[in-house]
């Protein structure tokens, strides 16, 4: 209550105190004269301040404006106390509680009182701040859904979420531009609203995604059949604009069964997972979050962030194994498969069939296939000053081929290593969707051109096909462990493997039979002549130091 016994500027902080709760800008006084300052209750809780009102106005904003822009601040005020100016508006940073930096803009205006003093009155508004709705859509955003969503979570149970997205929104934006994709946002949120039972309700989030909460306390089902009405409903909307556009949705649904301790966060980011799970099995459907699912996503990801430590830290962490590959007939040591290995600083061994393929989704399988190259040159040398003939196998990702200079790699390094190029067999994995490719292809040119043996690896598996033989004409051919057991053990098998391993001589190419494990196998695949024989019989992958021991210096 102001009263006549108080000052103009305590009256100004009253009426401030009486008014902010109202808004979500901060309010604020600054007596020109005597430096003295007053802000609003809620900045104390926001800001690096400790009270909303300071008699020494310049020393108290050292403790909370950003020390880069104080300089700015000071000169503006400079300027209105001289009477150049009587308006105040400049965007700079103040520091929060925790010290992070935080945009506002701060506005005011300069009056006169009647005590001839003279005043700035304004408020303060976070820029960073997203606004609480959004006009395209008309719905309510995330920072107006957070204290609904928090109260949802306090009485979690029986009861699901669904976060919806418009598939390919990006190429929309692209194809027809943003006005026509705010149009498709309008029209997705729509079809949303027009969908929802009583008790459901839907708030927009960033960029093309939807947040639908159900306070009717559904199941699943109920989310899953929510889902389908607004697809219909979407698909209806498409097809009465004669398909002027082509567009679909992904749901991602959590419930409340699959959730310890939900919260704001958590359910932000479960939901987002389990829409994108969505989209990654194809879009165009709904993905009912799993919590099996989520633990390998989580393990995937602190894998992926090892394998960058570990690269960075120069490959600490990895290691190259090695296993014998032997001539078929006399069991003479031919070459060897180098082999990737991988243990997390915890001590854990990763299996490669975990570890290589986020290389190669990370693109990270480059640095380490250098790495590879190398380790496994030095061990070819180091073997060679032994047994002149043996050779060293090293697998190439399609990564790789695709996306670096590999063969040039390659030759730089048997170049300083000094060794002969027919020392090196590069692998790569038999697959339809590589082996006409002209990268492939190329690559593979230029490494027989100068003199490296090529192998296709694993065939008999995946879409393998004589052709492929025909197309990439390797030097060599592995088959399969998949093919070998199948060969051991059925006749039919049998003979189609001694079919396939008289048309690879019959071209003057080699075959290596991969997975033999006894004494009774090497008989039986000895019958077929292959050429080259790799398995648990002659060998486990070992390290270095084994391999040297086992089958060179003995």
């Amino acid at each position: 209550m102001v009263t006549k016994e108080m000052s103009e500027f305590e009256a100004l902080c009253t009426y401030i105190t009486n008014l902010a709760p109202c808004m979500d800008d901060f309010l604020y006084a600054l007596d020109l004269s005597n430096s003295e300052y007053f802000i609003s209750e809620s900045a104390v809780e926001r800001f690096a301040m400790d009270t909303t009102h300071f008699f020494d106005a310049v020393e108290a904003h050292r403790k909370f404006v950003h020390p880069d822009d104080l300089a700015i601040l000071m000169e503006d005020l400079n300027k209105i106390r001289r009477g150049e100016k009587n308006q105040h508006n400049i965007t700079y940073r103040w520091l929060g509680k925790n010290g992070e930096t935080i945009w506002i803009n701060c506005r005011g205006r300069v009056v006169k009182g009647e005590d001839e003093n003279s005043y700035m009155i304004g408020c303060i508004n976070e820029i960073g701040n997203r606004p609480a709705a959004d006009n395209v859509s008309g719905l309510l955003e995330t920072s107006a859904i957070k204290d609904v969503l928090e109260d949802y979570c306090a009485n979690w149970t029986d009861s699901c979420i669904l976060r919806i997205g418009i598939d390919g929104f990006k190429a929309i934006n692209e194809r027809f531009g943003l006005e026509y994709g705010d149009k498709v946002l309008k029209n997705v949120a729509d079809c949303i609203q027009r969908s929802l039972h009583p008790g459901q309700e839907v708030y927009r989030l960033p960029s093309d995604e939807f947040l639908l909460l159900d306070f009717a306390r559904g199941g699943n089902q109920e989310a899953i059949e929510l889902y389908k009405r607004i697809r219909s409903a979407v698909d209806d909307s498409i097809e009465a604009k004669q398909y002027e556009a082509i567009y679909t949705i992904s749901g991602g649904i959590v419930s409340s069964e699959t959730l310890v301790t939900p919260n704001y966060d958590e359910i932000l980011k479960i939901t987002q997972f389990a829409l994108g799970e969505a989209k990654k099995n194809g879009k165009n459907q709904v993905y009912v979050f799993c919590p099996e699912d989520y633990n390998t996503f989580i393990r995937k990801r602190m894998i992926r962030v090892e394998l960058r430590k570990s690269i960075a830290a120069q490959f600490v962490g990895f290691e190259l194994f090695f296993q014998p590959i032997v001539h078929a007939e006399t069991g003479r040591l031919y070459a060897a498969e180098s082999l990737l290995r991988y243990r997390l600083p915890s001590g854990e061994m990763i299996s490669p069939m975990e570890f290589i393929p986020i290389l190669e989704e990370t693109g990270l399988i480059i640095p380490v296939g250098k790495w590879v190259l190398s380790k496994a040159i030095a061990m070819c040398k180091e073997v060679r000053e032994t047994i002149p003939t043996f050779r060293v196998s090293v697998n190439l990702s399609y990564v790789q081929i695709l996306k670096s200079s590999i063969t040039d790699e390659i030759f730089e390094q048997i170049r300083e290593s000094g060794m002969e190029p027919e020392s090196m067999i590069m692998e790569l994995t038999e697959s339809g969707y590589l082996e006409n490719t002209p990268s492939v292809k190329r690559v593979w040119t230029h490494l027989k051109e100068f003199g490296v043996s090529i192998a296709i690896d694993d065939f008999g598996t995946g879409y393998s096909n004589l052709q492929s033989i025909g197309n990439l004409t390797p030097h060599v051919v592995k088959l399969d462990r998949g093919f070998t057991v199948k060969a051991l053990h059925n006749e039919y098998e049998n003979r189609v493997m001694q079919y396939v391993i008289d048309m690879v001589h019959s071209i003057d190419l080699k075959i290596c039979v991969e997975g033999i494990e006894t004494e009774e196998e090497l008989q039986q695949m000895r019958q077929l002549k292959p050429d080259y024989i790799q398995g648990y019989y002659f060998g486990k992958p070992c390290n270095r130091e084994t391999f040297l021991q086992e089958y060179v210096l003995k």
